[in-house]
């Protein structure tokens, strides 16, 4: 298969732009580096299409090793022929290759091999050549009777011949894809109840919907809800369509016994074909859903690990709770831990007074400007608690609930416990809860992204896609913005172009060894960090307390002369925009030694050195007040944070704990496919309340102004 020409017309690209990406991902470049330095051998490619194009290659070259194990595996068999291997090579998906090498599969002992093993493949041949009217068959038929075979008469004969016929059938390619079609077109999945209980599934206990319509998110809650036993699910079509296809394809227009064709594709179709086509059309449909719940829990993974940090601020983070109290940890500016307590301001013991007198002495301590409160048990009384004690400060106090999930995966795992190893785990979850107020990236990216909660069926997916998927993100996340080496953890470090979980170690030990990194050239000391490593991740390092402006900018380490060429002509941003003008981006780029691209990218970065791209999205949201959920009514309007999109609609933080549902068609007036469209994580939105169901926690908005 010639790949370039296959991925240039697919992916729209130059064929020279697809061989240069292919040779990049061979040489052992990673996507982000490629993405961002390599602009000018890709034609300045997108990250995102980049890695669906990597997705693409891999399914290609899975397809030609494929390719060759079946063509080796058929001339073995002594059975190749020049129109076989014409049609095996000219297959572009893997279903085609399936379905050509299904006769020549080996296969376990079947009615047909048993026929096979009775001598009774040349009456099938006989019959499928249609040259003798049905008497003369059945004449033929006798001279297969033998009873050490256990082919006791003439019925047995021609049924143990219909079997080998009907598995010829079921083999054969043309007929499989004329069916599979037939199928995507007509056919109905067919939805009922399992048993007589209530259940969340009930909307699908009397459910019918073209195969070629339903969604993926149905598809999910179906699956879930079969292998939970609360649904029976078929696909259902009309049999009739089917077997005249069969029929069509194998019955000659002479046939004198039609009837006896028709019976055997009958048996083909009802006892081999539809059985398999059946499962394989379930299957499609689950990959499609799965990569659809795959694609969109990455969307939105993206969107919450890009929201914007709260800088700048003393933080105390606060995890709810009960019986065992709330715990409190507050966090200077830069993360550091500078004291924690328990208080019980929640019943049962509801120690309000003494609560507030505790939190407002730390508060007065520290100068602490804002409060993280976690999302999870008792956040509601906890939230109330901290509204009250804002407004009795008076002191300019602002409070965020921010999404706990994952914080106690992250406070019991050992990373956890090797970075605070004389807390107590609730203790960490408090520390986790700020810091991730502070910088969702660097906080989030040590939790496993599973355990954020921004997805949907998230625990039904392919668990080797899904970590594939999600660590791209976070891999694509963490060097998009650019990490500080010298305060960078060594998971989010991890995550770097070219930085392996050993060598983020390394980074880390020789840091606390030596000292903070003065240099991006002092990586090159850091243990079993080679050239290579080295080249794949310097850009994405950065050190604010570097004397070269460089080292704390994306420019990297093999532009440095590039970038001093133009600071030498230009010294302010000002400068920088009117030397481009000035000279032209062709002419510069030429004097500077480096493509247009390149150029460009430079000069964004020595126009706002240590910029963080977070930093031009709209601000968290920010809360001094707290509302219930009976304090809402139908009209009220409300401001809210987005916390997940899916396939149906947006979850809507609004402040009263449970968050509210925008369905998908309550966006907005025009038609849209899908809520992404229009909607991510964090997005800061207006709705209106349409229906509060304080019984079920269900609260329904709506983003259109009535």
């Amino acid at each position: 298969m010639d790949f370039i020409s296959v991925l240039s017309k697919e992916f729209n690209l130059n064929p020279q732009h697809v061989e240069n990406i292919i040779n990049l991902i061979d040489e052992g470049n990673t996507l982000p580096f490629i993405a961002r330095y390599r602009k000018e051998l890709t034609g300045s490619i997108d990250d995102q299409v980049l890695r669906e194009f990597a997705d693409r290659l891999n399914y290609l070259r899975n397809l030609e090793k494929r390719r060759e194990e079946i063509i080796n595996s058929i001339t073995e068999q002594e059975k190749m022929t020049d129109e076989l291997l014409g049609e095996i090579n000219s297959a572009i998906t893997l279903t085609a290759l399936e379905d050509l090498y299904r006769p020549y599969r080996p296969k376990r002992r079947t009615r047909a091999t048993i026929a096979k093993e009775r001598g009774l493949d040349p009456l099938a041949d006989f019959i499928l050549a249609q040259q003798v009217s049905e008497d003369e068959l059945y004449t033929e038929a006798e001279k297969y009777i033998d009873e050490e075979k256990e082919v006791a008469d003439v019925d047995a004969a021609l049924a143990g011949a219909s079997d080998i016929i009907a598995e010829i059938l079921s083999d054969d390619a043309k007929i499989r894809d004329a069916l599979r079609k037939m199928l995507n077109k007509f056919a109905t999945l067919e939805v009922r109840a399992a048993k007589e209980e209530d259940s969340v599934y009930r909307m699908y206990y009397e459910y019918d919907e073209p195969v070629s319509k339903v969604q993926s998110h149905r598809i999910l809650a179906i699956n879930r809800g079969e292998r939970e036993d609360f649904l029976k699910v078929a696909v259902r079509c009309e049999p009739p369509r089917a077997i005249g296809i069969i029929f069509s394809s194998v019955a000659r227009l002479d046939c004198q016994y039609p009837t006896f064709i028709r019976t055997i594709c009958e048996d083909a179709w009802s006892r081999l074909i539809f059985p398999s086509l059946e499962r394989e059309i379930r299957n499609t449909l689950t990959d499609i859903a799965n990569e659809q719940a795959i694609k969109m829990f990455g969307m939105n993974l993206s969107q919450l690990l890009m929201q914007p940090p709260v800088k700048g601020h003393t933080v105390m983070g606060v995890d709810p709770a009960y019986r065992t109290g709330c715990k409190i940890a507050v966090v200077d500016k830069t993360g550091k831990v500078l004291d924690t307590t328990v208080i019980y301001p929640t019943p049962p013991q509801n120690k309000t007074q003494e609560a507030k007198a505790i939190l407002s002495k730390l508060v007065k301590k520290h100068n602490v400007e804002i409060f993280s409160i976690g999302n999870g048990t008792a956040s509601k009384e906890t939230e109330i608690f901290i509204s009250d004690l804002v407004r009795e400060l008076d002191c300019g106090l602002q409070y965020m609930v921010v999404n706990e999930a994952g914080a106690s995966v992250y406070s019991a795992s050992k990373l956890a416990a090797a970075e605070f190893p004389d807390f107590d785990v609730s203790l960490r979850s408090a520390v986790s809860i700020a810091r991730r107020l502070q910088d969702p990236l660097a906080e989030l990216v040590k939790i496993d992204p599973k355990s954020i909660g921004v997805g949907q069926y998230q625990h039904d997916m392919p668990p080797a896609r899904l970590d594939e998927t999600l660590g791209g993100v976070v891999e694509d996340c963490v060097n998009g913005v650019g990490v500080d080496l010298n305060t960078a953890s060594a998971p989010l470090l991890s995550y770097v172009s070219g930085i392996s979980s050993a060598v983020a170690k390394n980074i880390v030990a020789y840091r606390e060894e030596n000292g903070a990194f003065t240099t991006r050239a002092t990586l090159k000391k850091v243990p079993k960090l080679g050239p290579k490593a080295y080249e794949q991740c310097a850009g994405f390092m950065r050190i604010p307390e570097s004397k070269n402006i460089l080292d704390n900018t994306g420019v990297h380490p093999e532009s440095y002369d590039a970038a001093k060429i133009i600071l030498s002509k230009a010294k302010t941003p000002d400068e920088i925009d009117a030397l481009l003008k000035e000279c032209g981006s062709a002419a510069l780029a030429e004097e500077c030694g480096v493509g247009i691209p390149t150029l460009l990218d430079i000069v964004k970065e020595l126009k706002k050195p240590g910029r963080d791209p977070r930093d031009e999205l709209p601000q968290p949201l920010l809360r001094t007040d707290v509302m219930d959920m009976n304090d809402l009514k139908p009209g009220m309007e409300l401001t809210g944070t987005v916390r997940n999109v899916i396939d149906f609609g947006a979850f809507i933080d609004i402040g009263v704990h449970q968050d509210g549902l925008v369905h998908i068609s309550q966006i907005c007036d025009r038609f849209i496919r899908h809520p992404s469209e229009v909607l991510k994580v964090g997005d800061i939105v207006k709705v209106w309340v349409l229906e509060v169901d304080p019984g079920k926690k269900r609260i329904s908005l709506t983003m259109k102004q009535k």
